[in-house]
């Protein structure tokens, strides 16, 4: 190998080094500086993250869904390697074996990938997404609506950063994923409601006497 082909390959390498945990060092030196500056010390937003998380609902719920979505993103775009050509394999792989016959689980993992992050979202804005009363055609068709704008909007990152690659096939599992969850949501919901309302009616019953 010659001397210019081993300098080449040094500074690409350090360059990709460079690049690939560089969003994630972007947000991750955003959410402390807005800690250190709110904050006196790193014991008081310490302290004050326990409080909130011990006696607000609404605080452990959003720390749950932000928690999962950047699972989502590590998996997706903040913990992946350069591509050359993100566009190689447009249309994927959509059954478990690859043209190779090698198994893969990579459509079950993009199916199931959205499912946590919808019933995590309609859990949280439950009222602001579906309304107070819940229908089963209007909670699928905002799952879909939602998981497939998220998951575009990571496939043309994955394009723009050359972070992956494109590929239909995840657009359609996720989607498709997404979808279920909403129905699972649902499915989680009628069971509570119709549980709450057999309580109120039995307290009444029993005030009535």
């Amino acid at each position: 190998m010659h001397l210019t082909e081993i300098i080449k390959s040094i500074i690409s390498d350090i360059l990709i080094a460079l690049y690939e945990p560089f969003w994630f060092a972007v947000i991750l030196s955003v959410l402390f500086m807005f800690v250190y500056k709110s904050y006196p010390g790193v014991k008081a937003a310490a302290e004050q993250w326990i409080l909130w998380f011990k006696t607000d609902k609404s605080f452990r719920r959003m720390f749950l869904l932000v928690f999962y979505t950047v699972m989502i993103l590590f998996r997706t775009l903040l913990n992946r390697s350069m591509w050359a050509n993100p566009l190689s394999d447009v249309f994927g792989n959509w059954g478990l074996f690859k043209q190779d016959g090698r198994l893969t689980t990579e459509p079950i993992e993009n199916f199931i990938l959205f499912i946590p992050f919808i019933v995590i979202l309609f859990w949280t804005y439950k009222n602001r997404l579906l309304g107070k009363t819940i229908r089963l055609k209007r909670t699928l068709l905002i799952s879909a609506k939602i998981t497939v704008l998220f998951s575009f909007t990571i496939e043309m990152l994955q394009l723009l950063l050359c972070l992956g690659t494109w590929q239909l096939s995840d657009l359609f599992y996720n989607t498709l994923g997404g979808t279920v969850g909403g129905l699972i949501y649902y499915i989680m919901y009628q069971i509570k409601h119709r549980k709450n309302k057999r309580i109120k009616e039995q307290k009444s019953g029993i005030e009535g006497r």
